[in-house]
């Protein structure tokens, strides 16, 4: 058994594909194929089902891959210890960073990131907080940027700023003529939001207290913060946006901002990560410059602002 041949059946465990997964691993696919048969026949046990309906993994088969994750996640900090030790900032760091967050922090990072680590290779993605954690605990991201605490049992997380909401208002809505917005004026029928299982929608929707929030009239599967809010500039309903997105706006889009009355919603941006991640000091790196990257302003909990 060889850390190689683990890494091809979790290869084949996330593309359900003989094909994908040898393209993952970057080795033909009668090598993989070739290895995991070895592996089967090493512990005379089948690992997948191969049959027309897709390759699943057998009941014994998922056990082995869960051991083999911690064994490849343990076995990967050896080279991790030695980089810490040694005091070097170079090696790969996967970063997962939620769709509501990413088109608004990394472009204020721009180029500063990969040059003060120029021998650290990045892997970014985006993906929702459920996604962010699942991917943390079973090794398949390094970090992860999400707006809540993580509550899972061995993540650790660190707080980089804190972040307002604001109401992005059509001017065909009657909010528009209001200067702020109560939570309890927001009509969950005039409002686009994004999908269940984003936090963003979770926070506001809990905020604003639309407990009822249906609206079949505008119902928008798998939307983005842009798109909605290219929907209120055409003149339709409004929706929310984040404050790093406000120096991004163009005069005509800021005339559409309105803020909220006191309390204003506002969530924890967090650096998250697991318990025993070794690589101490590019994660300190990565902290101080993502702080850095954000108005002072944003470092403190403002008065009148309240966490959602």
């Amino acid at each position: 058994m060889t850390l190689q041949q683990l890494e091809y059946i979790l290869a084949l465990e996330r593309n359900r594909h003989f094909a994908k997964a040898a393209i993952d691993c970057d080795v033909t696919q009668p090598t993989l194929s070739a290895m995991i048969q070895k592996l089967e026949s090493e512990l005379e046990v089948k690992l997948f089902d191969r049959n027309r309906g897709g390759i699943q993994p057998t009941p014994i088969g998922k056990k082995v891959i869960a051991q083999a994750s911690i064994v490849l996640r343990e076995a990967s900090k050896i080279t991790d210890l030695i980089a810490e030790e040694q005091d070097s900032l170079h090696g790969n760091l996967r970063i997962a960073i939620l769709p509501t967050i990413a088109p608004f922090l990394l472009p204020r990072l721009g180029q500063s990131l990969f040059k003060a680590l120029p021998k650290v290779s990045f892997e970014i993605s985006e993906r929702k907080t459920s996604q962010c954690l699942s991917g943390l605990m079973d090794n398949e991201i390094d970090v992860a940027i999400i707006a809540s605490k993580a509550k899972t049992e061995g993540l650790d997380d660190t707080l980089l700023y804190y972040e307002e909401f604001f109401g992005y208002v059509s001017e065909q809505e009657p909010l528009y003529n209001s200067p702020t917005i109560r939570s309890t004026e927001v009509d969950g029928s005039r409002l686009w939001l994004l999908d269940e299982g984003h936090c963003f929608r979770d926070q506001l929707v809990r905020f604003c207290q639309l407990k009822s929030f249906i609206n079949k009239s505008r119902n928008y599967t798998n939307g983005s913060l842009s798109t909605f809010m290219h929907m209120v500039e055409s003149g339709a309903g409004m929706t929310f946006i984040p404050e790093l997105a406000l120096d991004r706006l163009s005069p005509e889009q800021s005339k559409l901002v309105r803020p909220f009355t006191i309390p204003k919603p506002t969530r924890e941006i967090r650096l998250c990560y697991r318990e025993d991640f070794v690589r101490k000091r590019i994660l300190g790196e990565i902290e101080r410059m993502l702080r850095a990257s954000v108005p002072k302003s944003m470092h403190e909990l403002k008065t009148g602002q309240q966490l959602v």
